[in-house]
């Protein structure tokens, strides 16, 4: 059979359509388009934690990474619940370790289709020598956002993850989980205009060396997104800074909470979160409150202090975190909003591990 001019035209321009329609095309948080022949099956994540987020969308994330940098890796409990479910986690190979390093030699050596890194990356000197070397390699790079601007960029970082992976509809189905909740605190904060708590926000908590705070972005996000005033905006120029406790006893804020995890039981401070049982972080919590300054403040005498899981800052899993806040912000507007049921949700219909802990805590009565 021989093929006429015009046949072979439409044959090729057949086929280029097919290849289009197999393009895998997003543009990423910093507005870069990120172009993929399939969807990526062998990811090189900048931060390891991310591996909890991939699970959001895929039954089995463990299967999609090929490395990962250690700098933000998932912590022990989670590690751990991953581990006993897959196995193959520990053939994921190591592309760097602390202060942020990155090794685009051992990246290209994995070949890798896709690298994922984060804000936090994009002006680091370093990353971007490192970055222009992988993608001189071949190799496509894009950039998310759960940590910076985590209101703003969680949910979009998390479709962008889904278009390059191939699971746009489960990235849907988390959005709209997430949005609807979200929905449900702006809507009644503007229809009540409740007067706004001046929030002191003391992160990785501990009764001595105190304090540290927040300025801006990550846990600001989540205190204004809940109806709280962040007292600790307009005084550290940053994301963190530190204020003395003198400071904080003069700021006599309406409403004090506190971060910790696993990480703060050798300094003595809050122990709280993935693996921590109820009694564990209730007894750190207590000697927290009644380290010197803390037991005076009128938010503690008042009730009005809660702990909360450090963690919750890298995940749009917040949406649970920014519940919580709500409700203790405003505990007659959002008495019907149930934080622990919201988590206990995302474990049943989207985390493919369930790892158990304590995420929040009050004082006791």
């Amino acid at each position: 059979m021989t093929l006429t001019r015009p046949l072979l035209a439409a044959l090729a321009l057949i086929a280029s359509l097919g290849a289009a329609a197999a393009d895998v095309t997003a543009t990423d948080i910093l507005g870069r388009e990120i172009h993929l022949p399939e969807p990526a099956r062998h990811i090189v994540l900048g931060e390891g934690r991310h591996l909890s987020v991939l699970g959001l969308i895929h039954d089995d994330p463990v299967a999609l990474v090929s490395g990962w940098r250690l700098d933000k890796a998932l912590d022990q409990p989670t590690m751990q619940a991953y581990r006993e479910k897959f196995p193959d986690i520990d053939a994921i190979r190591p592309v760097g370790s602390g202060n942020r390093d990155i090794s685009a030699e051992a990246i290209i050596a994995l070949h890798p289709d896709l690298v994922v890194l984060t804000l936090m990356d994009q002006n680091d000197p370093g990353m971007e020598v490192a970055r222009q070397q992988i993608e001189a390699a071949g190799i496509p790079v894009a950039y998310v956002d759960f940590f910076s601007h985590p209101r703003e960029n969680s949910i979009p970082s998390l479709r962008i993850l889904g278009t390059l992976t191939g699971a746009e509809e489960r990235a849907e189905e988390f959005a709209e989980f997430y949005d609807t909740r979200l929905a449900r605190i702006r809507d009644r904060l503007a229809g009540a205009k409740p007067p706004r708590p001046r929030v002191f926000f003391h992160v990785h908590a501990a009764g001595q060396n105190c304090c540290s705070t927040v300025g801006t972005g990550v846990f600001d996000d989540f205190i204004t997104t809940a109806g709280g005033q962040n007292i600790g905006h307009d005084t550290v120029k940053g994301v963190l800074g530190n204020v003395s406790l003198e400071y904080l006893i003069g700021a006599d804020p309406d409403v004090y909470i506190a971060t910790g995890g696993t990480h703060m039981a050798t300094r003595g401070g809050l122990v709280l979160g993935s693996g921590v049982d109820a009694e564990t972080a209730q007894a750190s919590f207590q000697r927290l409150l009644s380290a010197p300054g803390f037991a005076s403040l009128r938010a503690v005498e008042q009730g009005r202090a809660a702990g909360v899981w450090h963690l919750f800052n890298d995940s749009p899993v917040h949406i649970a975190l920014i519940e919580y806040l709500a409700k203790t912000f405003h505990p007659d507007l959002f008495q019907d909003v149930d934080p622990a049921k919201t988590l206990a949700e995302i474990n049943a219909r989207f985390s493919p591990v369930v790892v158990p802990g304590t995420w929040w805590v009050t004082p006791e009565q």
